[in-house]
């Protein structure tokens, strides 16, 4: 199955990693290009035990990649999963400005791509 996922941080690269680890197809799409060149050559930005290792395989096997490209993240994935962060707001709710970014980004992004189909109407 294709997966994508927006966010490189500890719960979507994680999240990714596993994902692609029991044979899925996974792509994560980050807006920090130097953490996907970061991942691009091996390294990871995160502490996790083992979490390389299963990087690496993954990687290696075609199966975990990596883009700062949301137009390709939405055309990769039949699913699309938003692991970015939620920092505290100042009354200590979640703030939730970058999910719905993401969420309007995979919107438009998707809308650019069935416009383009032949028999789709608005």
């Amino acid at each position: 199955m294709k997966v994508t996922i927006y966010g490189s941080g500890y719960v979507g690269l994680v999240t990714g990693t596993c994902l692609a680890e029991v044979g899925n197809d996974v792509l994560c799409v980050d807006i920090d290009q130097a953490k996907i060149d970061m991942l691009l050559h091996g390294e990871i930005p995160i502490y996790e035990p083992g979490l390389d290792k299963m990087v690496a395989k993954n990687v290696g096997s075609g199966r975990l990649q990596f883009t700062t490209d949301a137009a390709e993240g939405v055309a990769h994935g039949l699913f699309q999963f938003i692991a970015v962060g939620t920092p505290p707001d100042e009354d200590g709710s979640a703030d939730l400005q970058y999910v719905l970014a993401v969420a309007n980004s995979i919107g438009e992004q998707y809308r650019r791509t069935h416009d383009r189909l032949p028999g789709h109407r608005r």
